[in-house]
């Protein structure tokens, strides 16, 4: 059966050369429209409200697939449908039923909504049968914590899914998803986590709004800095501050916010009771605050990691050396280390190709000169230097550090999991996520696993702040081994989260959460451990009650990431079975189960037209390369954008393969989609010419076009080639290009927003050719005299 799709008349109209995706229409663009995100932060904890707007503009039904991000340690308790008849509240179901109830919906003419989680970070939107016209708006409820560090709290809300590199031999039989990668076997869901990729030129991205109310409750607020966006802020009485991202922004890098939150007077240790609305039962939150007094530091057996693959091209491959290198100069001549850099192969610095080599004057030199010298290039081989650096530490009476530099963007971090757990008796893992899209899911995992910690970097800016806790981090904890003595308390047995508490570092409190089946008016709780010089220690906690229901559902997400962590390694039929109860229980989504929302109205009867939403290329990334019609492969270690299709390159030289499969998703929640494109493996390349000038080209031919267009539509132009000129001037810093003729034009660009400007329309019309009409000139094979910019007077 043929079906005509065409755009409603008058609604859309494809832009030429605009990017994957790209239809201009006065309404926005499609199917995504809008993105809201409302959070309300009360001390440590978040909770958040997030909108994904999606319309159909065509004359037939529409399907929507959206690939999305989400923190990872936020628990999504409930899901909502609005559509133009009213509100649908989703039901939380096994992931299997759930996908049935909405199949069967769909088929039968029913709007309906599914949410499912593929990674503690990433999860797919699905939106059947939107009618001809109509909007449909899905609202997701989140509870999140707030990590706090060295006096700062952390909101941390993504924005985008990354490409990220899909390892391993493709299956030939199914899919599991609707990206662009094909499912492998070390990665057999890698289409339902690798989203299309809009090429530059993407005329009107989805309207983004985000408002943070914070509520200090208590704590001594100081400054409020947002690292990658500018926002405004207004305080009112009470301490209470909102905080609101200016209008224009795309969703192409992470929202950070930090709070300087001043350290309340409180005990060493507390633990706060939050009971259930019904029973005795409840969550217990344990709280251990850092000793002032820090220890002699032990000898060290140091591995660090570096990855330089692709995706760490620009800025990230600076600071990823500049990373690594502080963390040479901390050694001492009592430690050993080894350095591996690595791609698709590992390599290490010139004379100290053996096992661990002694921190020398002399050996930190030749480490130091090594990292001087990396580029980005490759793909990104983790498992083998994993397997490698691990295998390294091997000496039971020092301190054995791992500390792995990376952006994170791979797709078999269950298979890396399952990789590392042999390893982690007694070894201590540290990760530095250096992204402005970081893969923060698997970072803080691994962390995680190897009782270490988590360090994000999202910018330049910020790595000399972050090198500082990554140098106290590095050395010996301050306290280990910790146990909880109880007295008038029942606790529910395989509850703790984590299952091992951590260590405590310098400036960083340790939050050990469980469920309780009862406690008496007079319990009491000590906290025992062991400092870094080996003396016993001990606090009694202070024991309060508080009727906070977040605490149950961010213990519960917290708990079934810990249990799906187990079932990557060990697998079996109970601990799915017993995830799939605690996730019902405790009304918290995770990845075998998923929300649906079915609308019992009847509004189709046409067979829909399926649209996956291409997202943005990521901050700081190199431009995409344009996608191949015939197939499309996984995600390249040297391009953000697939790349043709073609035969998998020989494994390279190195370890066997694991022998313990990954475990993926369970073979009955896969769907066949028919044969998988073949993927392909960039071979490593020199470094590439900057592409910003031909970027700029583009616009400038742009603005040409669109010279006499209606006064809306080039306003409209304008507004959006702002947020375009501020990524490439991001791009061209990279690369080692001037970039202040970008970014002033772009400030001078606010003004097209303004409605109190709009006379000045013709002259910031001809202000954006002229600025990159220089530009070009600036940077061209034989370059002209450089022209004076605007904003500089003759002297």
């Amino acid at each position: 059966m043929t079906v005509r799709i065409t755009p409603l008349p008058e609604q859309a109209a494809p832009l030429s050369g605009a990017g994957l995706g790209a239809l201009a229409t006065e309404r926005g663009n499609l199917p995504l429209e809008t993105v809201d995100v409302r959070a309300a932060i009360t001390g440590l904890n978040g909770r958040v409200e997030l909108s994904q707007g999606f319309r159909n503009p065509f004359d037939v039904p529409l399907e929507a697939v959206y690939i999305f991000p989400l923190p990872d340690r936020a628990a999504v308790t409930r899901m909502r449908m609005e559509t133009a008849d009213g509100t649908v509240e989703a039901a939380l179901k096994e992931r299997g039923r759930a996908r049935a109830d909405y199949q069967e919906a769909v088929a039968a003419g029913h709007r309906a909504a599914l949410a499912e989680e593929d990674r503690p970070d990433v999860f797919t939107m699905q939106v059947g049968n939107i009618p001809p016209g109509e909007r449909v708006t899905v609202r997701l409820t989140l509870d999140q914590p707030l990590p706090y560090e060295d006096g700062a709290a952390t909101f941390r809300f993504p924005l985008v899914v990354a490409p990220r590199y899909i390892p391993g031999t493709a299956l030939p039989d199914e899919r599991a998803g609707d990206g662009i990668a094909a499912d492998t076997d070390a990665v057999p869901d890698a289409s339902r986590i690798s989203p299309p990729v809009l090429l530059p030129g993407f005329p009107d991205p989805v309207r983004l709004s985000l408002e943070a109310d914070i509520d200090p409750a208590g704590f001594p607020l100081g400054e409020i800095r947002s690292s990658l966006h500018v926002v405004a802020a207004d305080t009112r009485g009470s301490g209470r501050t909102t905080v609101r991202l200016q209008p224009g922004e795309r969703l192409d890098r992470d929202f950070v916010l930090r709070l300087a939150y001043g350290r309340p007077e409180q005990a060493a240790a507390s633990v706060t009771l939050t009971p259930d609305a019904e029973g005795e039962s409840g969550t217990f939150t344990l709280t251990v605050l850092p000793p002032s007094e820090r220890c002699a530091p032990r000898p060290r057996d140091v591995v660090i990691l570096l990855d330089r693959s692709g995706s760490m091209h620009g800025w990230k491959m600076v600071a990823a050396r500049r990373a690594a290198a502080r963390i040479v100069d901390t050694l001492t001549g009592r430690d050993r280390f080894a350095v591996l850099s690595f791609d698709d192969m590992v390599e290490r610095p010139a004379g100290l190709d053996g096992g661990l080599s002694p921190a020398t004057d002399r050996n930190r030199f030749r480490a130091v000169e090594h990292l001087a010298g990396l580029q980005a290039r490759g793909g990104t081989e983790l498992a083998a230097p994993l397997r490698e650096g691990a295998a390294l530490l091997d000496d039971a009476g020092r301190d054995r550090v791992l500390v792995l530099i990376t952006d994170g963007q791979v797709g078999n971090e269950d298979q890396l999991l399952a990789l590392i757990d042999p390893f982690l008796n007694g070894l201590r893992i540290h990760a530095v996520g250096i992204d402005q899209a970081v893969n923060a899911g698997f970072l803080g995992r691994l962390a995680t696993a190897g009782q270490g910690r988590l360090e994000l970097v999202e910018s330049e800016d910020r790595l000399d702040e972050a090198m500082e806790h990554i140098h106290h981090r590095i050395n010996a904890p301050l306290l280990t081994g910790l146990s909880l003595e109880w007295s008038g308390v029942r606790v529910e047995p395989g509850t703790l989260t984590p299952p091992r508490p951590g260590a405590v570092f310098p400036g960083v409190p340790l939050v050990v959460a469980g469920r309780y089946l009862r406690a008496a008016d007079d319990c009491s709780l000590t906290v025992r451990a062991v400092t870094g010089e080996g003396a016993p220690w001990q606090c009694r906690a202070v024991v309060s009650r508080t009727e906070a229901g977040a605490a149950t559902s961010v213990w519960a997400r917290a708990h079934l990431r810990d249990l799906e962590d187990r079932y990557a390694v060990t697998g079996g039929r109970d601990l799915e079975q017993q995830i799939v109860e605690t996730s019902l229980r405790f009304g918290v989504l995770c990845r075998f189960t998923a929300f649906v929302a079915i609308d019992d109205r009847t509004v189709a009867g046409d067979p829909a037209h399926r649209v996956v939403q291409p997202v943005e290329s990521p901050a700081g990334w190199p431009p995409p390369a344009p996608p191949v019609a015939a197939a499309s492969s996984h995600a390249m270690p040297a391009m953000p954008m697939a790349a043709p299709a073609g035969p998998l390159p020989p494994p390279p030289a190195g370890p066997a393969p694991l022998a313990t499969p990954p475990r993926g998703l369970p073979p009955r929640l896969r769907r066949p989609r028919g044969p998988a494109p073949s993927p392909s493996v960039a071979a490593p390349s020199a470094p590439r010419p900057s592409p910003v000038p031909a970027l700029v080209r583009q616009e400038l031919n742009r603005l040409q076009e669109l010279a006499a267009a209606a006064r809306p539509e080039r306003r409209r132009h304008l507004s959006d080639l702002r947020t375009r000129l501020l990524g490439l001037a991001q791009h061209a810093r990279s690369d080692g290009l001037p970039a202040d003729r970008l970014t002033a034009l772009a400030d001078a660009l606010q003004a097209a927003d303004d409605p109190a400007q709009q006379s000045r329309l013709d002259e910031l019309w001809t202000l954006a050719v002229g600025e990159l009409t220089a530009f070009l000139d600036e940077h061209t094979a034989t370059p002209k005299p450089p022209r004076r910019p605007f904003w500089k007077k003759p002297s």
